[in-house]
């Protein structure tokens, strides 16, 4: 089962790579990525958060973006990163949420730059977010309306991480709120940080995991252990 599952693992990325033209995301896909038989502790991670319009990425756009490195078990501060995306349209109700003003859009990176940023990061690592199918689903829209091919890699999911520790020995779902990425977080009795800033986000996301993975068992765990 474990060759299987590399094979599949690898030959979904050598497909993307075919697909792609030349540029950021052939250049990222050109990177194998960590074999899921390593020590979580031996594999590096990109914590990733987007701040967004809406949930749909078809729909809605990509307003600012964090991240950061996770290495040999250690969050990587001084690799962070933290910035405003540029973009037509009106923030809308979203504002609210996020706090991000149609003004600072103005002065944002292109949209092109801030992906590409965030796949020369992810390049080798393994994608880490807290529900991550989200910002999954964000950088394919991205990667297809910017190079015209889909965006692949190896995931981890901090939410489903929480629902299979909640749930460990039980059939009932775990109860409503806990799979919040704030609830999770007080669960293990992590400080509690402002929400919706990008950056505080991967960084409230990396450190659960970490706290996580210690719950788990240490980081010598295989990677295919937390593969979502």
């Amino acid at each position: 089962m474990i060759s299987l599952f590399r094979r599949s693992s690898e030959s979904r990325r050598q497909r993307a790579l075919g697909r792609a033209p030349e540029g950021a995301l052939a250049a990222y896909l050109g990177k194998p990525w960590p074999d899921e038989k390593a020590r979580v502790a031996d594999v590096e991670f990109l914590a990733l958060d987007f701040e967004t319009t809406g949930l749909d990425p078809t729909r809605d756009r990509i307003l600012a973006v964090g991240f950061l490195p996770v290495v040999a078990g250690r969050i990587v501060l001084g690799e962070a990163r933290s910035m405003v995306v540029a973009a037509a349209g009106e923030v809308g109700a979203s504002a609210r949420v996020h706090g991000i003003t149609d003004d600072a859009l103005v002065a944002g990176v292109p949209l092109e730059d801030a992906v590409s940023e965030v796949l020369a990061a992810l390049a080798g690592r393994v994608l880490l977010a807290h529900h991550v199918q989200l910002e999954r689903g964000f950088l394919d829209h991205a990667c297809r309306a910017l190079w015209g091919a889909g965006f692949e890699a190896e995931l981890v999911d901090t939410l489903a991480l929480q629902r299979g520790l909640l749930s460990r020995g039980f059939h009932e779902e775990p109860p409503p709120g806990s799979l919040r990425l704030w609830a999770a977080r007080e669960r293990f009795g992590l400080p509690a940080y402002r929400a919706h800033d990008p950056l505080i986000d991967a960084l409230s996301c990396a450190e659960l995991f970490l706290a996580q993975v210690a719950e788990m068992g240490d980081a010598s765990l295989p990677l295919r252990r937390v593969l979502t």
